[in-house]
């Protein structure tokens, strides 16, 4: 039997990717390898990066990562694009969804075929298989935005990954929109430019 803790990252920013996190353990897990851990945005950058070597080496557990675009988030709208990469973040675990208890963050479903789920309001703070699926879904976002940043150096994503920071929409009233840009969450600020 496994425990699958589901949760994404960057549901809100203006630009880069959203990402969904599974975390799974199984009935041999020694569940006191994630005593203190925390949802991602209660604890350092630093701390956060710790958790995800640490997260992505144990045993007895499986970890996946996937991101769906802006541009399947402006298609597609933001609920779709959480889907969408959750159910292939799922695919990536290799798990028979009869053998899998799914607890999902806030809002979030699973798809139908995992018969055992439960969606828990701030699990990602009272559940460490969340907490974990967590720091896994906002350090690998945080390291995709740093990645780009390099393409992109006019909008500082290493310093703000995509959310709607001052210095990040003063860079869009500047520049206009990048490739990474969710065109449907700038609309606003692309107004007051004219």
């Amino acid at each position: 039997m496994w425990t699958i803790g589901i949760d994404e990252a960057g549901r809100g920013p203006l630009a880069g990717p959203v990402s969904v996190g599974v975390f799974a353990v199984s009935s041999q897990f020694a569940m006191e390898n994630l005593e203190g851990i925390r949802d991602s945005k209660q604890i350092s950058e630093k701390k956060r990066e710790e958790w995800y070597k640490a997260l992505t080496s144990m045993e007895q557990c499986r970890c996946a990562v996937s991101f769906s675009s802006p541009q399947i988030i402006d298609t597609q709208g933001i609920v779709f694009a959480i889907q969408n990469a959750m159910n292939r973040a799922l695919g990536k675990l290799g798990l028979d969804p009869d053998v899998c208890t799914v607890l999902l963050d806030g809002s979030l479903r699973a798809p139908e075929e995992y018969l055992s789920q439960k969606t828990i309001i701030r699990g990602d703070v009272t559940e460490p298989v969340i907490s974990a699926a967590a720091i896994l879904a906002k350090v690998k976002r945080d390291l995709y935005m740093k990645k780009v940043a390099k393409e992109y150096p006019e909008y500082l994503f290493e310093k703000h990954k995509g959310y709607g920071t001052r210095v990040h929409m003063e860079a869009i009233r500047e520049h206009g929109l990048s490739e990474l840009h969710r065109t449907s969450f700038c609309k606003n600020i692309l107004k007051s430019r004219e």
